[in-house]
């Protein structure tokens, strides 16, 4: 687990310095405080490449300094991540006579590349990006794990490349242009992420999940490599051959996941999910696996007793840590390791736990994508009443979608019954697709248009930000409703959010996070059951349930799913109302013509007053300003600010 920055370029190209690679390097010494180290290729008519490596030590402690090349030392890569079936690889390429100098994962990437060239990603179990120059072909090749684990950014320009696996390493160029993506400023606004391809900046990129690059000849191309193949055909077996297959796959990506030359454990949140991965762990140890859980003051917010459940059923060596996150204290550093404006509120207890957890070890299991894969979220259920409502004869549908309903009063609290049911039945007036983007975006595109101010509007006349889920949908147009938008989760949700804020968190603070459900074989088997084996009765996991039943206890099994969040709600009528004022309400917030300061207004007057809950819209907007204070406001972001400037100048 590391962290990668570097440059390819044509002969007609700029070179990348030294000393520039250096100072793009050391702004990801977070994701790899062990060793650093480069490579520059020497001149050449043909152009070059300069790769940086920031390094967390975790496989080949001794031997695996990177960049690392072949036995002839034209092949180099700089790589980010892990290669879980490297062992498997390593004895099939002996085989082949390839000759290994070090036991790392890294040279599998080499020789694998050496044996199969772009095609060695269809070989790797892992998450990963990494970055290939090829001195005998001038060529470039950048490749990203299938789900999208691992972060990169890029920006192409007059004949060069430069990468990094954050984007504030490539903001330390000289000519690095920091202009706001009025696109992507819209989509983050609606998914309260920003999708890929698209950067907050322009003339910036994502490479999406399953996608490679390659550079030659100054041209750069982008392809996809591998989907879930959820639109095959769909095998027809019997329950017990589904739940044999599931564990015997799932217990095996829990295997690869334990390889470690320094200490592993488990997080452990007393939810499904991560009582079975840590469930496996102990079965396939010979030790006590140490397993980590926080709680809060507020109970509505605290699991512990649940994973403390867990714990003592699996028998692991557990620990609790209490933690109460200050949002105002934690902004600003989250603002920064993110890089890009990011609303999700749970990214504060996210980094709790992996500060608590890194003080004892430096690999973390997790249950990362057991929802996506296999139905866990509520919303899942809405998307199957839907469905049946579409069935529904067309007067009983018009009825139970009138207006009228919607001008009966809502709970001020995001979570009530009757709010709930006043979204479901207004989201049901619309088509499958739509319905559900209403469902999951934060602000709706009748919200965002009366934020906007008349110029920002003006800006997005050709924007439609709904298609990057819409056209996810595409995947499997001949599955149900609700496996379409699992799948459609996997493809979005899951990455550029989910993701997006494990990696962040955790590379923070140097711990490696790993995610067995995100076994590509786990993902593959998954995308090909048949929803019933997933979802029935109106819940989700049924499966897993099943399966582990002997893993999983009884009243973790059939307990309501507990979102892993912060009481934003409370917070902005009390602790955090000041940030309102300070931050949000500020005239230099209100200065910047993105939206119409009424409409802020009304915003915060209608939360603190308890008539709405508009909190992730709020939280949403503190940090894009917070973003921009740190990120436009400022000469360079090169290291992370120790406290958020409350001032309105």
């Amino acid at each position: 687990m590391c962290g990668i920055a570097g440059a390819f370029w044509s002969g007609d190209g700029e070179p990348l310095s030294e000393e520039l690679l250096h100072r793009m390097t050391s702004t990801l010494r977070h994701r790899g405080p062990d060793a650093d180290g480069f490579h520059l290729t020497s001149e050449d008519q043909f152009g070059g490449a300069a790769l940086g490596h920031r390094r967390l030590s975790i496989i080949d402690i001794g031997g695996g300094k990177q960049p690392l090349c072949n036995e002839d030392e034209t092949v180099w890569v700089s790589f980010n991540g892990e290669i879980y079936n490297y062992r498997e690889l390593r004895s099939d390429l002996q085989s082949r006579g390839h000759q290994f100098r070090t036991d790392s994962d890294t040279e599998v990437i080499v020789h694998a590349y050496e044996e199969y060239g772009d095609d060695c990603v269809d070989h790797f179990r892992g998450m990963f990006v990494f970055a290939i120059w090829d001195t005998r072909k001038h060529r470039g090749l950048i490749a990203r794990d299938r789900i999208g684990q691992k972060p990169l950014f890029y920006r192409e320009h007059a004949g060069r490349v430069v990468f990094a696996s954050e984007l504030k390493a490539l903001l330390q160029l000289p000519d690095a242009v920091r202009e706001l993506n009025p696109a992507a400023v819209d989509a983050y606004l609606q998914y309260q992420y920003v999708p890929h391809p698209m950067c907050i900046l322009k003339g910036y990129a994502k490479l999406p999940p399953a996608h490679r690059m390659t550079f030659e000849g100054g041209k750069l191309s982008i392809e996809r490599y591998w989907s879930p193949p959820y639109e095959r055909p769909i095998d027809q077996k019997v329950q017990s051959d589904w739940s044999e297959h599931l564990r015997e796959t799932l217990t095996e990506a829990v295997r690869l996941r334990m390889r470690s030359d320094v200490p592993l454990g488990a997080f452990l949140s007393g939810g499904i999910d991560s009582t079975l991965i840590a469930g496996l762990m102990q079965q396939e140890s010979d030790r006590q696996v140490q397993t980590y859980s926080i709680g809060f003051p507020v109970k509505q917010f605290d699991e512990r007793h649940f994973a403390r459940m867990a714990a003592e059923h699996l028998g692991t060596d557990h620990y609790e840590f209490v933690v109460e996150p200050k949002a105002v204290e934690t902004l600003p550093r989250l603002i920064w390791h993110y890089d890009e404006p990011f609303a999700d509120s749970s990214a504060i207890p996210t980094m709790a736990l992996c500060q608590v957890t890194r003080q004892a070890v430096t690999v973390a299991l997790s249950g990362d994508g057991g929802d996506e894969l296999f139905a866990g979220y509520d919303r899942y259920r809405a998307v199957a009443f839907g469905a049946k409502f579409d069935r529904l004869p067309k007067p009983l549908r018009q009825l139970l979608t009138a207006k009228l309903w919607q001008q009966v009063p809502a709970s001020s609290k995001q979570k009530s019954f009757r709010r709930r049911l006043k979204r479901l039945l207004a989201g049901l007036r619309l088509p499958p697709e739509l319905r559900y983007l209403n469902w999951v975006g934060i602000f709706d595109s009748q919200r965002r248009q009366s934020l906007y101010s008349d110029e920002f509007r003006t800006m997005l006349q050709d924007v439609h930000s709904e298609n990057f889920l819409l056209s996810s949908y595409e995947l499997c147009p001949s599955r149900d409703i609700v496996t379409r938008a699992t799948a459609a989760d996997v493809l979005t949700y899951l990455p550029c959010d989910i993701l997006t804020k494990v990696d962040i968190a955790s590379m923070a603070v140097g711990l490696e996070c790993r995610s067995p459900f995100l076994d590509h074989h786990v993902v593959e088997l998954a995308a090909r059951m048949p929803l019933e084996w997933k979802m029935s009765g109106g819940r989700g996991k049924r499966i897993l349930t099943e399966t582990f039943d002997d893993l999983i206890p009884e009243p973790i099994q059939n307990r309501a799913k507990m979102g892993f969040g912060v009481p934003l709600d409370s917070w902005f009528r009390d602790e955090l109302r000041p940030l309102l004022d300070d931050v949000l309400l500020s005239q230099r917030a209100l200065d910047r013509g993105l939206f119409r300061p009424d409409a802020v207004r009304e915003l915060v007057r209608e939360h603190v007053s308890g008539q709405w809950d508009h909190s992730a819209r709020l939280w949403a907007l503190i940090c894009l300003e917070g973003w921009q204070r740190v990120y436009l406001d400022q000469p360079s972001p090169a290291e992370c600010p120790t406290e958020f400037s409350s001032s309105s100048s």
